[in-house]
């Protein structure tokens, strides 16, 4: 919950403002020194519409902690600046200074070093991976190492999808301070050092009837203990199926604050295991459940089944998944760039890309990242470097102008990438929606897109999904029109189309949208002439129903008598 806590009339109506727009947050009403007492118990964050000199005297006494008490943003009255004041990374100050900034028109202010140099903040270091921070991490030391240029030393038995990281944040097997490191098992190490506990490791349990929870996460701690291996980076517990209203168990995962995974009888049967028991099958149906559990989540079996008096437990170690981003860049213009692709650049360590496209967001790549761009032709090429990035446990993207999932690498890619990669596509404008948007309202009804190309598609089953469309009055966006090597063929779907429409229906022609050298016109399909057409046009041809309207093009959304 986010407090919201304002004194002058106009900090009260932006506080409203606020209150409204935002569902997780309340506005407290009353004087901000008693509003402020009541919100700072109950708040995960606090936004204060007052100075911030004022603030600093209001929050001065109930500062405790940084890692419980809520972020706190400052704003002034004139709505200029939001400022993180306090809990930047721990309490979210930062970006709610952002998040309010967007909804007020203010500057998001923001001091905390690592934000300032563009260098990741180490107590939020893989949050999205859902790394722990071990206690008595030195996170003031590193960090000052970190922010002054210091050659810190990155130790991880393995490669995580962390994204582009400062040129002296080096991976490395010296464990020379100042250190971060990566690791589930818990070894010493020479401080300062900051110690991140990755979700790698997967716990497998049987239990009998009415087994306790303490019991279960008794084993548990002296069976992670006995390998050197940290109850941090448990990542899920799992088991047989028939356990599924077990309430020790799920007390046990719901301390751990992990899922609780179930498996069948006959999946977990199916696994070889090398401590099985004729007790347990007789009684659930599978000779093992804890090392079968375990490697059926697909985990290396690290430590085989121990025992209590009603418990046992596994463990297995998960294999790293690498992040593979296919990112649509949209048409042309940097705002028609969606957010969710200007953050999944910025997770990327490796960016791949034909060059034109890489150019246009080279400025929202972070420092350290790696760019390939093979040229146009080797698309084939360009989907395993990025799946290779990825299947090494790093984070890479794939980026395609228009929306990546139509025409573009999206498939290839998929086509090509297994389960042992997470692939997350990114969507965009694609290249008839922004032409649509130039000319009007041309997809205001049932629409398709053609592309004309046959270099992977047969000319024979081109023309007949341009029937098709003709015979179903669709409007048709054709894609790839014309080239220098084909020439005839918009000529020929022109014909196609006007044996099944008026040869005034009207047609748009868009070059270039939303770039510089964007040209737009409209026609009719009688008077299409495929010579004015190239590759980089998108041609909008209308149902029987588009008409222009102002010199719009406009397809009702409805078929009215």
């Amino acid at each position: 919950m986010i407090g919201l806590i304002a004194a002058t009339a106009n900090g009260r109506r932006n506080a409203a403002h606020l209150a409204t727009a935002w569902p997780d947050a309340r506005l407290y009403a009353g004087k901000p020194k008693e509003a402020l007492s009541e919100a700072w118990s109950e708040c995960d964050a606090i936004v204060l519409f007052l100075a911030t000199g004022a603030v600093v005297r209001l929050i001065a006494p109930l500062i405790e902690d940084k890692r419980r008490d809520p972020g706190v943003v400052t704003v002034d009255d004139a709505t200029s600046f939001a400022v993180a004041l306090c809990g930047g990374h721990d309490g979210g100050a930062n970006s709610l200074a952002e998040r309010v900034a967007e909804a007020l028109g203010a500057k998001p202010v923001v001091t905390t070093a690592s934000d300032a140099l563009g260098v990741p903040a180490l107590d939020s270091l893989g949050d999205a991976l859902g790394f722990r921070l071990e206690e008595g991490s030195d996170l003031a030391a590193v960090g000052a190492a970190l922010v002054s240029g210091e050659k810190i030393n990155l130790v991880s038995e393995c490669r995580w999808p962390l994204g582009p990281l400062p040129e002296n944040l080096i991976p490395s097997e010296e464990e020379t301070p100042p250190l971060v490191v990566i690791s589930d098992q818990i070894v010493d190490v020479p401080k300062p050092a900051v110690i991140y506990r990755p979700p790698s490791l997967v716990a497998g349990v049987g239990c009998s009837r009415g087994a306790g929870a303490d019991e279960i996460l008794a084993l548990l701690r002296s069976s992670l203990q006995e390998a050197n291996l940290s109850m941090k980076s448990v990542a899920a517990l799992a088991t047989i199926d028939a356990k599924s209203d077990e309430v020790g168990l799920l007390e046990a995962a719901g301390n751990l604050g992990v899922p609780l995974r179930f498996h069948t009888a006959a999946a977990l049967s199916a696994v070889e295991t090398p401590n099985p028991s004729n007790v347990v099958r007789e009684a659930v149906g599978t000779p093992s459940v804890a090392e079968a559990a375990v490697l059926v989540s697909g985990a290396e079996l690290v430590l085989e089944k121990r025992k209590s008096a009603m418990a046992t437990v596994a463990v297995g170690r998960l294999p790293v998944r690498g992040r593979l981003y296919l990112v649509s860049l949209g048409p042309g213009e940097d705002d028609l760039i969606p957010a969710l692709a200007r953050e999944a650049l910025a997770a990327s360590a490796l960016i791949v890309g034909l060059k034109q496209y890489v150019d246009r967001v080279r400025h929202l790549l972070r420092p350290g990242t790696r760019i390939l761009t093979p040229p146009l032709g080797d698309e084939i090429k360009r989907a395993e470097l990025a799946l290779e990035e990825a299947r090494a446990g790093g984070s890479a993207a794939l980026v395609s102008s228009g929306d990546i999932g139509v025409y573009a690498m999206a498939s290839p890619v998929l086509e090509l990438a297994g389960d042992d990669v997470d692939v997350i596509v990114v969507p965009g404008v694609t290249a008839s929606q922004a032409a649509a948007s130039l000319l009007g309202s041309p997809l205001g009804h049932d629409h398709c897109s053609i592309s004309l190309s046959d270099l992977l598609t047969p000319w024979e089953i081109i023309e007949r999904r341009v029937e098709a469309a003709a015979l179903g009055d669709f409007v048709v966006s054709l894609y790839n029109p014309r080239s220098r090597g084909r020439d005839w063929q918009l000529g020929k779907v022109r014909d196609i189309l006007l044996a099944q429409r008026p040869p005034d229906t009207p047609v748009g022609i868009v070059r270039d949208a939303y770039r510089p050298t964007q040209q737009v016109a409209v026609t009719d399909l009688a008077s299409l002439h495929p010579e004015d057409v190239d590759m980089l046009t998108i041609v909008v041809v209308g149902s029987s129903q588009t008409k222009l309207v102002a010199g719009r093009m406009v397809t009702p959304r409805g078929y009215l008598s």
